[in-house]
């Protein structure tokens, strides 16, 4: 087990843990929760060995194995296959050792590389790999790609493979799903379910922790505090001990009470249809855990409108995707969308990674143009945009002040706040940027803090249409939450794509489907949704199988000079014999591999050893040879 004692740990001057004490028992899935600041990776740098305590005992079992993510950006020509391959340390250290091995040619130490290798799984690793990486929604086709060929989204992914590939006793996950769509999140839920170890995970996404944990360490006031359940659980005890604390519960009833009078109007309008009630039962849950929200030290709100046209926008046999370069035709991605999008709309957007979700909203946005057809803009829209990359509207030499000055520029005479420095200070201490901090560049803050300038820009323009593309990357739960209830007091249209399902459902009133080059209806709620992703990607699987497995199609007929037959029939009885060596070898080796798993005599294993080694090499050569007659088999063909 993992037993914190009296941990003292500080940052600086600052305590982060006094006298705190946990224990966490072997196979238990622990979620670590706190405010930004609390300590919780600092808690992480403890565990993994990086920091030691100022003061108290942690033990641990010396003999654990532990895999966490690396956090560095990987630079590498690898292909990403070697390189989630390299995360199984076991498998590369017997590797080596076999190389050892060979070198000294020390036909003992072989022939127990070799064994051991088998028990580590060398002969199914690299399906092992593939799927990890697949199951984190690489396509077949970039199994094979350098690491460096993919952006910093997808490298942190296959950092997230690399550690998943590694054998552990101890996992820790910080963050695992910031880089993540919602059908690589649904996967990764899946994969962590059967995980057998113990796991401790820093997440902002409260229904990722439901599903991957059962017990909750909460970091609060130098104080750390277990609670043997998952994060819902958690709330729902942690909001009755706030409610029990009377002095300080009555301070909150004036925004408890604001919060569950929203709630009871929404839910007295609902719809029977499926997505109404699936935010019903969302904000049930934030009514019954109103004492912690009231509590959060960050909550905004939405400015109304200053008008609503209806429709906001209307989309006519409208192409989205992106113009080509230099000269080559544009890259379409959707194709003939027709959709209107009224007022008061609460529309969620799904699809699967790369199916145009972000290119949809970025076009609305008019940060891309459509390819074809029309887009049609109410009068007086005004759009509120949140980009999945939060610097593709900050400027990082910029501080939030000089943000704000210029957005009130712009804007002119169409701005709705008040717009002197004193004023654009004053709004920006209500979203926690005061003191020195208004004065610092942007490049310097944390994801966090540059989310919520661009919430804080975004809702000084008083928008009536709102496109929210990813808001929820790098915010903790705290703001997570203040952002679900600001949009639920929102007025105007708003059109949400995130992997948070825990605020799709609290927002959203019906759902659009991107996807096969579509917009469409999905008529069924995120669970039904989380359900066809789980099918979808078993048909993807069966299809890429199926296309792996297809013969080369025919070669359209042209006119020809007669097949060199005399040359062509040799080749073909040699690569029928070379096939036929191949099987033979497999069929040779199946038989020594299970002799070296019943521990024969120290002689025999020697002996078995060398006979794989050959039988290895036999066969290496024989798959290259298998390529060369089968290349210019194909080409002679031709």
């Amino acid at each position: 087990m993992i037993n914190l004692f009296n941990i003292v740990l500080r940052r600086g001057a600052k305590v982060l843990l006094d006298k705190a004490s946990v224990t966490m028992q072997p196979g238990e899935k622990v979620g670590l929760v706190g405010r930004n600041g609390a300590g919780k990776s600092t808690l992480f740098a403890l565990l993994n060995g990086s920091l030691h305590e100022d003061g108290g005992e942690m033990q641990m079992p010396a003999q654990w194995q532990m895999a966490q993510v690396a956090q560095n950006m990987p630079e590498t020509d690898e292909s990403a296959t070697d390189f989630v391959l390299d995360g199984d340390t076991r498998l590369a250290a017997l590797q080596q050792a076999l190389k050892v091995a060979e070198a000294s040619e020390d036909g003992m130490a072989i022939a127990h590389a070799y064994t051991d290798l088998a028990d580590a799984g060398v002969y199914d690793a690299v399906p092992r790999a593939q799927s990890l990486i697949q199951g984190l929604g690489f396509r077949p086709d970039q199994l094979d790609s350098p690491v460096n060929s993919f952006s910093g989204g997808w490298r942190m992914r296959l950092q997230l493979a690399r550690a998943l590939m590694c054998p552990s006793d101890l996992l820790l996950l910080d963050e695992p799903t910031n880089h993540l769509d919602l059908d690589a999140l649904v996967w990764l839920e899946g994969w962590l379910k059967t995980y057998a170890g113990t796991m401790v995970v820093i997440s902002h996404d409260r229904e990722f922790l439901d599903a991957v944990t059962n017990v909750t360490v909460h970091i609060e006031h130098g104080r750390l505090t277990r609670y043997g359940s998952n994060y819902s659980g958690f709330e729902t005890l942690r909001a009755q001990q706030l409610a029990l604390q009377q002095s300080a519960f009555s301070k909150q009833q004036d925004k408890v009470a604001h919060l569950q009078k929203f709630i009871s109007r929404f839910k007295a309008q609902a719809s029977k249809a499926k997505q109404a009630q699936s935010r019903v039962k969302a904000l049930e849950r934030m009514e019954k855990i109103a004492p912690v929200l009231a509590e959060a030290d960050f909550t905004f709100e939405f400015r109304t409108p200053g008008n609503i046209p209806n429709p906001m926008l209307s989309i006519t046999d409208a192409s989205f995707g992106y113009p080509g370069e230099d000269g080559a035709p544009p890259t379409v991605i959707l194709n003939n969308v027709s959709k209107s999008v009224l007022a008061g709309q609460r529309i969620g957007i799904l699809g699967a990674n790369g199916q145009g979700k972000s290119t949809f909203i970025k076009t609305v946005a008019k940060d891309l143009g459509a390819i074809a057809g029309t887009i049609t803009e109410g009068k007086g829209l005004r759009i509120g945009y949140f980009a999945q990359q939060e610097l593709d509207v900050l400027r990082p030499d910029d501080n939030p002040l000089q943000h704000m000055i210029r957005l009130a520029r712009e804007l002119g005479a169409d701005a709705k706040e008040p717009s002197r420095e004193q004023d654009l200070r004053s709004y920006l201490g209500s979203f926690n940027f005061g003191g020195e901090m208004v004065l610092q560049p942007v490049g310097t803050m944390s994801g966090g803090e540059k989310a919520r300038l661009v919430l804080a820009m975004m809702v000084w323009q008083r928008p009536n249409l709102l496109l929210l593309d990813e808001p929820t990357n790098h915010l903790d739960l705290a703001t997570r939450e203040a952002l679900a209830m600001a949009l639920n007091g929102f007025e105007g249209t708003l059109m949400l794509v995130s992997h948070d399902r825990a605020l799709l459902r609290s927002v959203c009133e019906e759902f659009w489907m991107v996807g096969r080059g579509k917009v469409a209806p999905f008529d069924g709620d995120l669970d039904e949704y989380q359900r066809y992703l789980l099918d979808e990607a078993k048909r993807q699987r069966e299809l890429a199988k199926a296309a792996a497995a297809a013969p080369a199609p025919a070669p359209a007929p042209v006119a020809a000079a007669p097949k060199p037959a005399g040359q062509i029939k040799p080749l073909q009885k040699e690569l029928a014999t070379v096939e036929a060596r191949i099987a033979a070898i497999s069929v040779e080796k199946t038989p020594l591999e299970e002799r070296l798993q019943k521990n024969p005599a120290a002689s025999e294993i020697a002996e078995l050893g060398r006979k794989l080694k050959a039988l290895g090499d036999e066969a290496a050569a024989l798959d290259e040879r298998w390529l060369e007659l089968s290349s210019r088999i194909e080409e002679l063909s031709a």
